[in-house]
């Protein structure tokens, strides 16, 4: 912006007083960034007794909650206290059959091509 551009604001600008820096302000900058404390004391006010009751507190109640959801779900019983895996259909005995002796078959190969090596 040119000073013929808006000469009111120029002349207004040149009244405002200029701010003036001390000459020890380098030596007070560098005063107030010793006085902030170091990481080490910042990590002891975290670990702090006032705060680190509650925040454990807090995590054995989460830890509690999830193990009671967790055993009763492994507690609950089936609908009709048979187990469902254990459960198949007629129809299904040939085939289970037949996959055991597909099995049975696959175990004699893999040993038999382990044995020409």
């Amino acid at each position: 912006m040119k000073r013929e551009d808006d000469e009111q604001l120029w002349d207004l600008l040149g009244k405002a007083p200029q701010p003036e820096v001390s000459p020890f302000f380098a030596r007070n900058v560098l005063r107030r960034i010793r006085e902030q404390p170091s990481w080490l004391v910042r990590a002891r006010s975290w670990l702090s007794l006032r705060k680190l009751v509650p925040i454990s507190g807090f995590a054995v109640a989460i830890v509690g909650t999830f193990l009671f959801l967790h055993r009763s779900a492994l507690d609950r019983k089936p609908v009709n206290g048979v187990d469902v895996i254990a459960q198949i259909d007629v129809q299904d005995y040939e085939v289970v059959a037949d996959l055991d002796d597909l099995l049975a078959s696959d175990e004699n190969i893999l040993w038999d091509d382990n044995s020409s090596l």
